[in-house]
């Protein structure tokens, strides 16, 4: 018999068990599926806790210890939204594969990643390297819903647990896209603060059959017809400059030029107009958001009623407050915000993010996509979503998005979040697998600049 430990599985392997785990959020149920990895990483050898609040949503640590440079922190959620109401050509939790693709939910949010994470950890411990500094690996519970269980849990109870961390590796970012011909990997390094704003109109009430108008919903639709009418104003942030001058750079003319003139705040408005809807991640960041989602009131199909609210999912810019998004959403709604029929406009929930990204690893990134993808670019990315970054952040820890895939052309990574027929391919997996375990390997714990 050979004494020989066997390998450890590969990253096709670990993202097609997560896969198969049916984790959808709420209501989560993720213990069985962090379970099936803390086996996997305590039988290989690494320190592991698992840590809750409640006891059927844990979240897993795994430690592998480095040498003196500070530790690095990997995470990612195993949890995935619902399935419901969405067509899908292979069963969603079957992580089947299917022409060189994994399909299931979560394949791309973000259950692919933390294969990836994972199988480059293993091998690292299979083969007896000790990277430069600690490596933490996270796999979290309920980022879909909030993250209470989850990384703020983590953050606000055990935060010594990520003590001397200033580096972190998560979503959203690292995949290839083409970009007017070009090969462009973005790599997330900040994203907009959620904020949510309610809405509530009043007016008079009475019986249905009389025709009012004026009332709270003549109100509240003339609010949503000026939101979707006009955007909020040109911000050109210090990360959306960075970002958007380094795409330029990668483009040819004439596209580079009408990058450019992005960031020219008279112009701005303008050229999104000329890109049209290929432009919307370039409209979010360059402008705080608001977006109609929750319509309530009324009661009765004959009664007219007196007080109706509207939900606005607000999305808001690095450096700046809810103040100044209801401030510019108050300039958007203009006369509506006068008099006996103003809106009573709340803040609902907001979680801050930092002003500024530490953009002191993103040169080490950068180097190792562009090394393993020839003639593609790495440029740095504002998202306009939220991930578990903003509570990591608290701790002053700066995330990283980077999950590298190297996607062909036909394959629109964006388009399958949160997406019927979720998909990977099998040969990103190896690719990002590899990719982060030279990052592992390269990483000094230290300010760093991009060669």
């Amino acid at each position: 018999m050979s004494d020989t430990p066997p390998a450890p599985p590969d990253p096709l392997d670990i993202a097609q068990r997560l896969i198969r785990f049916d984790t959808t959020n709420p209501p989560g149920n993720e213990r069985a599926c962090i379970e099936y990895l803390e086996r996997l990483f305590a039988g290989s050898g690494f320190d592991t806790k698992l840590l809750a609040r409640d006891p059927e949503r844990p979240n897993l640590l795994a430690r592998l210890p480095g040498g003196g440079a500070a530790p690095l922190l990997l995470y990612g959620h195993v949890d995935v939204v619902p399935t419901d109401g969405q067509v899908w050509d292979r069963p969603p939790f079957s992580g089947e594969i299917a022409d060189g693709l994994v399909w299931g939910r979560g394949a791309v949010d973000m259950k692919g990643g933390l294969a990836m994470m994972a199988s480059a950890l293993l091998r690292m411990k299979a083969a007896g390297e000790t990277p430069p500094g600690d490596v933490i690996f996270a796999a979290v519970s309920d980022e879909e819903a909030g993250g209470d269980a989850g990384s703020r849990f983590l953050v606000e109870q055990h935060p010594g647990e990520f003590e001397g961390v200033r580096y972190a590796i998560g979503e959203v970012g690292g995949f290839a896209t083409q970009v007017s011909g070009s090969r462009v990997y973005p790599v997330m390094v900040a994203e907009k603060q959620s904020c949510l704003l309610i809405l509530t109109f009043r007016g008079p009430s009475g019986h249905g059959s009389l025709a009012r108008r004026g009332g709270a919903m003549a109100h509240m639709a003339e609010a949503v017809r000026r939101i979707e009418a006009a955007r909020l104003p040109v911000h050109i942030t210090p990360v959306a400059r960075e970002s958007l001058s380094a795409l330029a750079r990668a483009l040819p003319f004439p596209n580079s030029l009408l990058v450019r003139m992005l960031l020219r705040r008279r112009l701005t408005d303008w050229t999104l107009g000329r890109i049209g809807e290929r432009g919307a991640v370039f409209d979010a960041m360059l402008h705080n958001t608001v977006a109609p989602t929750v319509v309530a009131g009324g009661s009765r199909p004959n009664v007219t009623p007196g007080e109706v609210s509207l939900q606005l999912d607000g999305r808001i810019l690095p450096g700046f407050t809810p103040e100044d998004l209801v401030r510019e959403l108050r300039s958007v709604l203009g006369d509506l915000c006068d008099g006996p029929v103003a809106p009573e406009i709340e803040v609902r929930h907001y979680d801050p993010g930092p002003a500024d990204p530490d953009m002191g690893l993103f040169g080490t990134l950068a180097s190792v996509i562009e090394e393993a993808d020839p003639g593609s670019v790495a440029v740095p990315a504002l998202i306009p979503g939220t991930t578990d970054a903003r509570f990591f952040s608290r701790l002053g820890i700066q995330t990283y998005g980077f999950l590298p895939m190297n996607l062909p052309r036909e394959i629109d990574f964006t388009a399958m979040f949160h997406a019927g027929n979720e998909r990977i391919p099998v040969d990103s997996l190896e690719f990002g697998a590899r990719a982060i375990q030279t990052v592992i390997r390269r990483y000094n714990g230290s300010q760093e600049k991009r060669p």
